[in-house]
């Protein structure tokens, strides 16, 4: 949903105030909102995954998410139903260099059976238009107590199970230089950290990363994005010979989506990417020494507006995560089906 308006206005639940506060402003605030000069665009799907403990990290592999998730050590966790709310609040306004945009994003995903999955991230960004048409924007993205799934802790030397979370931060900055009328180029450039609960300390990272990205309007229906980042990632434990745990990395990440519009009320995405992960643990006896994953997936999302104001949502994911340590590749299937409207 958009809408417009003219006026002069580390929580453990907090996928239900994401989830509350969409409702709230989609319904009870509604009549207030629209006296603002804001804009709110909300959009709702609702998924079907094989695999629960897979589900958050085949949602952001793609290039403008957060496609280095944390390690998964166990999956095969079950299927469900996935409800998403998302919303995102904006604001422009005019500048001495050009436009300059804020916007605030809240996200969540809500499982229908295992609700230990369920989790929420927000996220703000400012997008500056500088002079040569080009243009620099800075993102904050904060994703809270990430359920993984239950792993086996090492740091009591007792070898028991424990639930696995973990905390992420990071800041982004991209700049971006349109080189020709249909030819964009940009850097992206990020820094954070993944902090996990105390019996999974061991794992706490810090990471950089660095990328260029293009994207081409071959036509004006067919557009075309290119985009690789390398990315460093440093764990806390990557010394202990005691805990045998260095979840340190190096990253190579590769995506191409393509966009076609055969018709105004049709729009059809494609996408493929790709992860090398190569751990650089030279810690002894750890499963990781010398160790790499790969990770490839393919998405397909058509949207098709039913009338004026109403697109329908549907689509389709599948990937494979294959660890050179582990015998068997790790698949992941979702589809799903949703709504955006405009007011």
């Amino acid at each position: 949903m958009k809408f417009i308006w003219n006026s002069s206005r580390n929580t453990p639940p907090l996928t239900w105030m994401v989830t509350g506060g969409y409702w709230m402003l989609s319904t009870v605030y509604f009549p207030a909102l629209c006296l603002a000069t804001w804009e709110i665009d909300t959009e709702e799907k609702i998924f079907h995954t094989d695999d629960v403990a897979v589900f958050s990290a085949s949602q952001r592999l793609s290039a403008d998410e957060d496609p280095t998730q944390p390690t998964l050590d166990i999956t095969d966790q079950g299927e469900d139903w996935v409800f998403e709310p998302q919303v995102v609040v904006s604001h422009a306004w005019a500048t001495g260099w050009g436009q300059t945009r804020a916007e605030a994003q809240g996200q969540g995903f809500i499982f229908a059976d295992q609700s230990s999955f369920n989790h929420a991230t927000l996220g703000v960004s400012l997008t500056q238009e500088l002079p040569h048409q080009s243009q620099l924007k800075i993102r904050y993205h904060f994703g809270p107590n990430l359920f993984l799934g239950r792993n086996i802790e090492k740091r009591s030397g007792a070898q028991l199970g424990a639930k696995e979370k973990v905390t992420t931060h990071f800041g982004a900055a991209t700049l971006e230089h349109a080189f020709f009328e249909n030819l964009n180029g940009r850097i992206l450039a990020r820094y954070g950290i993944r902090l996990y609960n105390p019996n999974f300390s061991q794992r706490d990272t810090h990471f950089w990363t660095i990328g260029p990205h293009l994207k081409w309007n071959i036509t004006p229906s067919l557009e075309w994005f290119l985009g690789y980042h390398f990315e460093r990632g440093l764990a806390k434990g990557r010394n202990s010979e005691t805990l045998k745990d260095d979840v340190s990395y190096v990253n190579h990440y590769m995506s191409s989506e393509l966009e076609w519009r055969p018709g105004l009320p049709t729009s059809i995405g494609l996408a493929f990417h790709y992860e090398r992960n190569l751990f650089t643990s030279d810690v002894p006896e750890d499963e990781r020494n010398g160790a790499h994953e790969d990770v490839i997936q393919g998405d397909l999302e058509i949207r098709q507006q039913l009338r004026q104001g109403i697109t329908l949502i549907i689509g389709f994911q599948h990937s494979e995560r294959k660890a050179s340590f582990d015998n068997k590749p790790i698949f992941n299937t979702n589809v799903w089906m949703g709504g955006h409207y405009t007011f």
